[in-house]
């Protein structure tokens, strides 16, 4: 679940990529941005049924207090991050297959070890945060990596564009729509997705304009269903809607003067995305055991403790990342995917620098 960054010792590639560690495939910058933002966003929709935040007043008996928070919640991050998440978890299941079908003689194998250590690792989660959508992903992962592995490229994207419009027209979204956005992310990849987010403006800011234009009566539509938008139908569609305009949305951002900032503060929560993603929930489960959310009627303390756990990560993956080449999460996942230890320490840049210059040496003679 990452990609690059120069401003942790990566080299900068052309058009916003940059190359890997070790040199053998370019990532997309804007991918870990994006991702970054998902991470946030997950958390905000996430951090309050880990907190089981007013869950003790209703059972009770208590009256329901109104949240205007709350419903600006519901309007702005709830059904909108989590097609988004998906979606990037579809684009990573054809990067990491794309690069195994060079590496590797059974490349199917090494996505099968991939999505079973993602099993795992759920599953240890799900000790704290029984609610988290590792294992989800990495069955549902299973079960498509056939479509994605074997089938054309084209009949992926049709496969993803099908199952999501059904599962949003008949269900509203919701798991039934995760199979639909995995096949769809990784059939948009398949067809160079992360190079048109780089680089095509015009195709974006279409992208944006149509989801922009759809927005407003998507939200209208949603109000006429009030309450969590998880479970209506108008809810999780005026979702879908307002995450392609977040993503087209912050595509284009980045084209701004405004993309140092972003780059600052998503690229280190992207490139450790799944590392923050355990770390935060398991941060927002500890927290709920010394903090009575249960008697809460605002999500307010809720929503601040996520903002500030996900700065605190912002600076500490960066910091991580300037000496380390992966997360920790990162490493061990990686390391069960191809069954052998991955770099760990990230090189100098004064060591690459001579090592550079040694191969250009060798090379001239």
């Amino acid at each position: 679940m990452s990609t690059a960054s120069s401003t942790t010792g990566a080299v900068p590639s052309v058009a916003g990529t940059v190359s890997t560690p070790a040199g053998s495939r370019p990532r997309w910058q804007f991918l870990d941005v994006l991702r970054g933002f998902a991470v946030l966003g997950i958390l905000l929709v996430n951090s309050i049924d880990i907190t089981e935040l007013g869950m003790t007043r209703a059972m009770e008996g208590a009256a329901v207090v109104p949240d205007p928070v709350q419903d600006a919640l519901y309007l702005t991050v709830q059904t909108r991050f989590v097609p988004i998440f998906v979606f990037l978890f579809g684009v990573s299941l054809w990067i990491v297959l794309d690069g195994a079908r060079g590496r590797a003689r059974y490349p199917w194998l090494v996505m099968v070890r991939r999505l079973v250590g993602l099993a795992v690792l759920g599953g240890i989660l799900a000790l704290v945060y029984p609610g988290n959508v590792l294992l989800e992903y990495s069955v549902l992962g299973l079960v498509v990596l056939p479509v994605v592995a074997l089938v054309p490229r084209w009949a992926t994207l049709g496969a993803g564009v099908l199952l999501t419009v059904v599962s949003y027209a008949l269900f509203g979204g919701g798991l039934a729509a995760t199979p639909g956005l995995i096949l769809l992310g990784a059939g948009a990849a398949a067809y160079g997705l992360p190079r048109l987010l780089e680089t095509s403006t015009r195709g974006v800011a279409v992208g944006f304009a149509l989801a922009a234009v759809a927005t407003l009566p998507a939200l209208w539509w949603q109000l006429s269903a009030p309450g969590d938008p998880r479970f209506t139908t108008p809810g999780g569609i005026a979702g879908l809607v307002m995450a392609v305009g977040y993503v087209t949305g912050l595509a284009l951002l980045w084209r701004t003067p405004a993309r140092r900032a972003i780059v600052a503060v998503f690229e280190p929560l992207g490139r450790m995305a799944l590392t923050n993603y355990v770390a935060a929930a398991i941060v927002m489960a500890l927290a709920a055991r010394v903090v009575d959310f249960g008697h809460m009627t605002t999500v307010t303390p809720v929503l601040l403790l996520s903002v500030a756990v996900i700065a605190a990560q912002s600076v500490l993956s960066r910091l991580w990342l300037a000496r380390f080449v992966y997360g920790p999460v990162e490493w061990v996942w990686r390391t069960a995917t191809w069954l052998r230890p991955a770099a760990v320490l990230r090189e100098a840049p004064r060591s690459r620098a001579r090592r550079t210059e040694g191969t250009t040496r060798a090379d001239a003679s």
